[in-house]
């Protein structure tokens, strides 16, 4: 019986160490180009820079009141009702001019865990390419990422806090 015991513990020990050594890395969203169940996303780089930001434009398209960030509700990736114009307005720009090309970057707030939060903030940038495409604009001209909630507006653990950080930005590349 000690023998037994004796090898069932040994054994226990070497499976253990084994599963030790095969840590798996965190991949780096950079170098990924996953585009789950077909949706038409890619991660596709601009240059040298992996996030994809190109050059700055010549013109500013959104000079005025356009704004280039859509704040979305909590555990929400649906656009809100008062951002349909400004997302209508960046589309017409889009579609007018396919030369023009946009990033959208979907944020999330700090609660949750660091992978929900990704898959929150693609979603989050999936919804807003979805009604920049129904409106005119092409999919070559849109490319997304989701950072979750590894870039604050706001390091505060509040409600107006984690209210500026459920977001979208629309950056304007070329």
């Amino acid at each position: 019986m000690l023998n037994y015991k004796l090898a069932v513990t040994t054994l226990m020990i070497a499976l253990l160490a084994g599963c030790a050594s095969n840590t798996v890395p965190d991949p780096d969203p950079a170098d990924s180009t996953y585009d789950a169940a077909g949706s038409g996303a890619d991660t596709d780089v601009y240059g040298d820079d992996p996030m994809g930001s190109g050059e700055a434009l010549g013109d500013d398209y959104t000079a005025g009141e356009l704004t280039n960030v859509i704040y979305f509700d909590f555990d929400s990736s649906e656009v809100r009702a008062d951002f349909t114009d400004v997302v209508a307005r960046h589309a017409l720009i889009l579609a007018n001019d396919a030369s023009i090309r946009v990033r959208l970057e979907g944020h999330a707030d700090e609660r949750g865990s660091r992978e929900y939060n990704i898959g929150l903030g693609e979603r989050r940038s999936q919804s807003v390419r979805r009604m920049l495409m129904i409106q005119g604009a092409s999919a070559s001209q849109i490319a997304t990422v989701s950072f979750g909630e590894e870039r604050p507006v706001a390091l505060g653990s509040d409600e107006d806090s984690w209210a500026q950080n459920r977001r979208v930005e629309i950056k304007y590349t070329n």
